[in-house]
């Protein structure tokens, strides 16, 4: 649902189990498909959609986000998912901030994101300046006030996982989906973890690409002077390159 002035859209959803955990959460990795899925249906709205932009050999992707969860929703809750875009940043970046609520209003979750746009082709960045997009901004409406900043590399972390870019992590741009590496910060924590704690906050960078076949190792360390807060990095072995980095802190689960 569009507002009067098109610059925000509404979608109301109903958390299904297949996205949730074993402590009957809707899993992290499920909020940000759902949001990525609202931002292009606000963008579609305003004739400015995913084909039409895929038609020209262009892809939206996802550069940076951070989100700060309040509460997480349960297993067929009823949510609502609203985003607008904000600003354009270095003349490049598209700003995007989004809510989710829960049925009586409450705040659940706040974030803000950093978009870019990419030639499918050369795999190179378009600047917003040779576009004819004229999205709504609203700079000063925010969701989560807080910059989108650099995030350092962990210099002695543990590694958690070593996996593949399988099939099931490939999207339509050809590399493995944002949603895939927020599976991949969780799954660096062992399940005892989750199931005494949950995420307070989360910010991720995408830092390179992952392409199919590339092999991915996955460090943490622990945040000095921060408890139950720790940085992460991808480090992609295939291609010698750091593929995301990330930053986390969680708190006890209520349960």
């Amino acid at each position: 649902m569009l507002s009067e002035d098109q610059s925000t859209y509404e979608e109301i959803l109903t958390i299904p189990g297949y996205e949730c955990d074993a402590n009957l959460h809707w899993k992290p990795s499920a909020f940000l498909q759902h949001m990525t899925a609202a931002a292009n249906a606000h963008i579609d709205l305003l004739g400015k959609g995913y084909q039409a932009l895929l038609d020209q050999g262009l892809v939206w992707v996802l550069s940076r986000i951070k989100l700060q969860f309040f509460r997480f929703p349960r297993v067929e809750e009823q949510v609502t998912i609203r985003t607008w875009p904000k600003t354009i940043q270095q003349k490049l970046f598209f700003i995007r901030d989004y809510e989710i609520l829960s049925a009586q209003g409450d705040l659940l979750t706040a974030a803000t994101s950093a978009w870019l746009m990419m030639n499918m082709q050369t795999r190179r960045l378009v600047p917003p300046s040779a576009l004819q997009l004229n999205l709504p901004q609203n700079p000063s409406r925010h969701a989560l006030d807080e910059p989108l900043e650099k995030l350092t590399s962990p210099a002695n972390g543990e590694e958690r996982l070593r996996l593949r870019a399988g099939y099931s992590a490939i999207d339509v741009v050809g590399h493995v989906n944002n949603a895939r590496y927020i599976e991949w910060v969780c799954d660096a924590f062992p399940i005892d973890w989750h199931h005494s704690h949950q995420l307070e906050a989360l910010q991720i960078n995408y830092d390179r690409e992952v392409h199919p076949e590339n092999e991915v190792s996955v460090k943490v360390a622990p945040l000095d002077g921060q408890p139950d807060a720790f940085a992460l990095a991808g480090q992609n072995l295939t291609q010698s390159t750091e593929a995301f980095t990330a930053a986390v802190s969680w708190k006890d689960n209520p349960a």
